[in-house]
């Protein structure tokens, strides 16, 4: 059964998706849009649904005791499933809410994708080109944006744009660009992924044709990545790994994490903790807002590992305090030898960001 091809419109600045969905519109003439907004001063989300003929519905989602992903989530697919089996368009041109991220949306789809009647043919994040590389790589947080955000947002502004460009297939950068954003742009993006200046030179034909590849992508933005991965050097930005086949010490991680995540960077990855060794800790982190956490468990056939990639820029440059913080968190030979590299601990300090070690009485 053919089913229908679905194009999602991300980003954080609003002006720039309208801008970028009114161009998919003019040229998909036979597409149906879906537009989410998020109403701050009400706490709701609002979906409109439209076409060429104009307005077709809009429905109000209470957002005061409901994540805003999950709604936006939940709302979206059934939405989509539903104007597919309709059979009246020739695309859907999907805008989601500002922050919100394409992934959400396409996992979903990818599970069980037989069982829908629409596909997603590709993402495009699109931003403002001005002032970007602070952006991406910078400390404001989002609620002092005007970034359209519930009461209680605290993530910074770099830690929702970053996997927003990350994911995508397509990246539109709007007006003039800085210099530290075209070059974060570049060394962010996924290997593959076009970078345009404009909305208007998007192709929509080959859009129809399917340019998102589920599987690479969520292999790019995965926290276990294996095998060759870019380290781009430019002008403006570099990129570094940091790779260790031996566990970290708890106490040095929990001593040392400030070191590693201050300053304007980027880093992601997986980390490999001497008293969590089932444990796969992811690392994500964008602006000096870095996270923690238990994303996963390692595979037997693979071993565990300690991998993380970190971009920033050349005005902030931190790779030697940053690469000296995470060797001294490993463990040393002599700690190796006299306690191995699995331990057997009922606390470690990490329980603030990773809850309780797994099995501790």
């Amino acid at each position: 059964m053919s089913t229908i091809p679905v194009h999602l419109v991300t980003g954080i600045h609003p002006e720039a998706m309208a801008a970028t969905t009114v161009g998919l519109q003019w040229d998909l003439p036979d597409a149906v849009v879906v537009e989410h907004r998020i109403d701050p001063d009400r706490q709701r989300l609002v979906r409109i649904v439209s076409d060429r003929t104009g307005k077709l519905e809009e429905e109000v989602v209470d957002l005061e005791h409901a994540c805003v992903s999950c709604a936006i989530r939940e709302d979206m697919v059934p939405t989509l499933d539903r104007l597919g089996q309709l059979g009246r368009w020739s695309d859907v041109v999907a805008h989601l809410a500002a922050g919100a991220e394409a992934s959400q949306v396409c996992r979903v789809a990818g599970y069980a994708a037989e069982s829908w009647s629409f596909h997603v043919a590709s993402v495009v994040a699109t931003f403002e080109g001005a002032g970007l590389g602070d952006v991406l790589l910078g400390d404001e947080l989002l609620a002092d944006t005007d970034v359209p955000t519930l009461p209680s947002e605290d993530r910074g502004l770099a830690e929702v744009a970053v996997p927003i460009l990350e994911y995508a297939d397509l990246v539109v950068v709007r007006g003039s660009r800085d210099p530290v954003g075209h070059d974060a742009v570049r060394a962010l993006a996924r290997p593959g992924a076009l970078v345009l200046r404009d909305g208007s030179e998007i192709d929509a034909r080959i859009l129809q044709q399917g340019v998102h590849h589920h599987g690479s992508t969520e292999a790019w933005v995965s926290d276990v990545r294996r095998g060759p991965v870019p380290t781009p050097q430019t002008e403006q930005v570099w990129t570094m790994e940091l790779t260790a086949d031996r566990p970290m010490h708890p106490r040095r991680l929990e001593q040392r994490f400030e070191d590693l995540g201050v300053g304007s960077h980027r880093a992601r990855g997986c980390l490999w903790v001497a008293t969590r060794p089932g444990d796969v800790i992811g690392w994500d982190g964008a602006g000096g807002q870095h996270r923690l956490g238990a994303v996963a468990t390692w595979s037997a056939a693979t071993g565990p590992m300690s991998r993380v990639f970190v971009t920033g820029r050349h005005d902030d440059d931190r790779r030697a305090s940053i690469r000296g913080a995470f060797r001294d968190c490993l463990l040393n030979d002599t700690e190796l030898t006299r306690l191995g590299s699995l331990w057997e601990q009922h606390q470690d300090g990490l329980e603030p960001w990773l809850g309780p070690i797994r099995g501790a009485a």
